[in-house]
This record gives structure tokens, C-alpha cells and sequence, in this order.
């Protein structure tokens, strides 16, 4: 099959996910262990399902092939945010040990998977490296912007560089501010969005001064986030192809900001699915190729 996702806005032809009923299973389950996972709130299981209805058809309805991760035992919760155990590059998929303790063996399950339909590993960030999908942002095909935080150390990085090294020529560090502490779920994605080639949603706030400045020299335009849609996952969207996005409801003022670009969004309900536990359109979803 064709793999490959060195970019965050090319159509997207092929992606992974993984459904309520596999990740959360039952409200019993989600009663014992959304503490510990550190959700905002139990979800309602019935809710959720409603809400990842709506969300998987946008999904269905725009791209060719859908896959789905089965249920493993060595997962939990969290394992429905599919994005973050891996990268896919042109050469295979990345794997990583994430950061997040509970999340350790989510990517043994995902490259079991991935494997079974045909997608090559080309290498795993090993302890004491730990890396997770959400903190490497591609901005172009041979150029990745990497967050530096609780949950991408220095080591993960470098092994990182070493088995990319045939397929990007720059590599951005960023390193990730301390925010609301070691066990909030900080992302570099959390903080920016590419919804094209040339525009991305940002919440600047928490973006290195030299970062920002790098992108409004490529001549990227910038979206700004305000504290309370970032705080609502206003800064987390999809991009399906260049100008079309999913995005959750509940940021009136940064959906009419992009809409008034002329970028087409598709919006789904998602306090229970995607807020309460910090995973918005992009986390819910692995690409496997983009054009």
C-alpha cells in the first residue's frame, strides 16, 4: 500500500484510527480509569459514541481508505487518540515510547497493526529517548519542526534525526514551555496547526519568539487563538487536503477567522470525545499517506 505523511496538509488518501469501542470499551471502564489517565471529567460513554459517529463519517466521507486499530490489551484509553505512537515517512513508520507512562506499549499494538496491512518500520525511538506524534510538526516535505518538552526529551531527538536523516534536510527545535505542568498533555501540535501551505491556526502565547518569526518570514499567515478556544482545543484541527479541515465545535471566533480565508470547515461535537481528554481532530488521527 502506499505510506507516506512528511507533510500536515497534503490530501490525505489513507488513515488510521481507532474507535470508542476498542479505546474507551464501556462507562464502567471509563468510571475506573479517567482519573488516572488525567481526563477533564469522566465521559459519557453513550455521548461519545454519538459525538465519533458524527466525527468518523467527515472522515469516511473524504478520504479513500480508513483503517481501524483493533482492541489490545496492552493499551488504554488514550489509545483513541491513534496520532501519537508514531510518524509515518516516506522509508516506513517511527515508533514511539511515549512520555505519557500509561501510554508506554501503545506502539507495540500500532506497529502489530501496521505491519498486517503492509506498512514497513524503518525504526523505534528507544529508551532513555521518548518522543510522541504530536510534538513533530512537518513544515514542508524535507523540513520538521520538533517540540522539546515532558514528553519529547533530548535523546528521543537525536535518535529521531539519525533515522530521518535520508529524508529531511532541517530540523527546528522548539523547545515547549512548562504551561499547566509535567503532566499536562503540551504538545507542539497544541500550540499550532497548519490548515494549508500558507496558513496555520497558532496560539502564540506559547510559541518561542523565533518560531513565530520563522514562520511569518516563509510567508505563512497566522491564525490566532484566543485563551479560551485554545483552552477548548482551538488550536488542534485537521487538515483533509490544503484549505479543508475538521475542527471541533465551539470556537465560533476561529472557525469565521478561517472561513473568512476561504478554508472549508467541518466541525463535529466533541466535549466528550476529544476535550475531556486533551484530543482534538489531529490526535484522533494517524495519517498513513497524504499526497
Amino acid at each position: 500500500m502506499k505510506y507516506g505523511c512528511q507533510s500536515m496538509v497534503g490530501e490525505i488518501e489513507a488513515i488510521l484510527i481507532k474507535r470508542p469501542q476498542e479505546a474507551f470499551i464501556s462507562q464502567e471502564n471509563l468510571d475506573k480509569t479517567w482519573e488516572e489517565f488525567k481526563y477533564f471529567g469522566c465521559p459519557d460513554y453513550e455521548t461519545v459514541l454519538k459525538e465519533y459517529e458524527v466525527f468518523e463519517k467527515i472522515i469516511r466521507d473524504n478520504v479513500k481508505e480508513v483503517y481501524t486499530l483493533p482492541y489490545d490489551s496492552r493499551t488504554g484509553l488514550d489509545s483513541i487518540y491513534a496520532h501519537d505512537p508514531l510518524k509515518i515517512t516516506k522509508k516506513g513508520a517511527i515508533y514511539f515510547p511515549m512520555g505519557k507512562v500509561l501510554r508506554g506499549k501503545e506502539y507495540l499494538a500500532t506497529r502489530e497493526y501496521l505491519e498486517s496491512i503492509g506498512i514497513p518500520t524503518l525504526g523505534e525511538i528507544k529508551a532513555p529517548g521518548k518522543m510522541e506524534g504530536g510534538d513533530v510538526l512537518w513544515i514542508d516535505e524535507k523540513t520538521v519542526a520538533i517540540g522539546r518538552g515532558y514528553r519529547t526529551n533530548d535523546e528521543g531527538i537525536r535518535q529521531f534525526k539519525e533515522l530521518t536523516k535520508d529524508v529531511v534536510e532541517e530540523y527546528i527545535i522548539i523547545p515547549m514551555p512548562h504551561g499547566d505542568g509535567v503532566d499536562a498533555c503540551l504538545h507542539l501540535m497544541s500550540i499550532i496547526s497548519f490548515v494549508d501551505y500558507d496558513k496555520a491556526v497558532v496560539y502564540s502565547k506559547y510559541m518561542p519568539v523565533f518560531f513565530r518569526e520563522y514562520l511569518i518570514d516563509k510567508g505563512i499567515t497566522l491564525i490566532e487563538a484566543d485563551d479560551d478556544e485554545y483552552d477548548y482545543l482551538g488550536t488542534n484541527l485537521l487538515a483533509l487536503k490544503p484549505g479543508k479541515v475538521v475542527f471541533i465545535k465551539g470556537c465560533p471566533k476561529v472557525q469565521k477567522k478561517l472561513e473568512n480565508l476561504g478554508v472549508e470547515v467541518l466541525t463535529y461535537e466533541g466535549k466528550e470525545l476529544s476535550y475531556r481528554g486533551t484530543g482534538g481532530p489531529t490526535c484522533l488521527t494517524a495519517p498513513l499517506f497524504r499526497k
